[in-house]
């Protein structure tokens, strides 16, 4: 009978009903991003495609991600996938989801890299790579939910489902590029590398460079090597399991261009405040930054003063309330020409500081004084 035949028309009809009345704040398009993770469909395709009857695997995966949805889980669990620059990222939960803000973080070391480096101007047509579906991050209410840390550092990311059979994560002692030991490719180190979207991004639209995408998160690095293997990105990312950066090669240390961190930096008191959607799904441990949100920065802010080349960059993204301190720290450690740059909202979020041309003093309390009373 027409009437048990279940169409796009019918099931998006269905599911943005369903999700209206289970309290989702943009009922349709999740039931847009719903429906094509079920038929393999773009957006757009789905209105040239409404009378397509749905096959029984499709309506079976619908009824499933549904209740997910109407549950408050993130539509890019459900869907495994979501966009960041050019590129298509896998997402499941163990990670947190790249946001639209972390962009500007990759932009950074983007920039970096074809400005003073000899990489040419990109490895790949700007053009974003299919099967992704668009990002629908919901504005948060609190000023940490828009733009999170997306990794565990120095701490293990909680992981609410089983991972699929990845990829062997990489070893330092087997390099993933041939050109891993030319003085003339510049080297970057993510700390954190979550779901990988940030060193993805810098391979995939900087020819010259090599990357160590590091996580001290099993998982996190598996959906990383994910991210590269689909990517074609193998000769230039290489993933390392490890804490803080202690697996680079020694024979790196103090050669790196570029040392980049997404950390957990939300402060615990602001992380009972997020919103649901955010505290009941993604990792915790991935978020939470301690007391001032800057626990993981104190030992990120060393370790790139030991990696990074003279006048290399570290760039980092932070909780906006606690950049004062942050800046302070990073000048207390030796770094030189340190900057907050704002988020696309306008906030303070991401440090940027260079590495010292010459020696400096070990960081001490007076030091950090000082730089706290030269803190704008």
């Amino acid at each position: 009978m027409a009437e048990d035949i279940w169409t796009i028309r019918r099931m998006l009809a269905w599911c943005q009903d369903y999700l209206e009345r289970h309290g989702d704040s943009n009922p349709l398009l999740s039931a847009q991003w719903l429906i094509c993770g079920a038929t393999g469909l773009e957006r757009i395709e789905l209105y040239a495609n409404f009378d397509k009857p749905l096959s029984a695997s499709e309506k079976d995966y619908l009824r499933d991600a549904v209740r997910r949805r109407g549950a408050g889980e993130p539509l890019q669990y459900i869907v495994g996938e979501t966009s960041f620059r050019f590129i298509p990222v896998r997402v499941r939960p163990g990670v947190l989801i790249p946001r639209p803000e972390t962009e500007l973080l990759a932009g950074e070391v983007i920039d970096w890299l074809k400005d003073h480096t000899d990489a040419p101007e990109k490895a790949h047509s700007m053009v974003p790579l299919g099967g992704a579906v668009e990002p629908a991050v919901e504005p948060a209410a609190e000023p940490a939910a828009e733009s999170l840390g997306h990794s565990a550092v120095g701490t293990v990311a909680d992981s609410a489902a089983e991972p699929a059979a990845e990829p062997a994560v990489g070893s330092a002692a087997e390099p993933a590029a041939e050109f891993a030991d030319d003085p003339n490719v510049p080297v970057v180190v993510e700390i954190g590398s979550g779901s990988g979207c940030i060193s993805c991004s810098v391979a995939y639209e900087v020819a010259n460079v090599w990357v160590l995408a590091t996580d001290i998160s099993l998982e996190a690095c598996q959906i990383t090597e994910e991210n590269v293997v689909a990517l074609g990105l193998q000769d230039k990312v290489q993933v390392i399991e490890c804490d803080m950066g202690c697996k680079v090669p020694p024979e790196l240390m103090g050669k790196v261009e570029v040392v980049v961190s997404n950390p957990p930096y939300v402060p615990t008191e602001v992380c009972a405040g997020l919103q649901p959607e955010v505290k009941d799904f993604e990792p915790m441990l991935a978020l939470d930054g301690g007391a001032d949100g800057l626990d993981v920065a104190r030992r990120l802010f060393q370790f790139s003063r030991a990696a990074l080349r003279p006048g290399g960059l570290m760039v980092v993204e932070l909780f906006e309330g606690h950049m004062r301190e942050a800046a302070a720290l990073a000048k207390a450690a030796g770094f030189q020409q340190v900057e907050v740059k704002q988020d696309l909202t306008g906030r303070p979020r991401i440090l940027w500081a260079l590495a010292p041309e010459g020696a400096v003093e070990a960081s001490s309390e007076d030091a950090m004084e000082a730089a706290l009373e030269d803190a704008e």
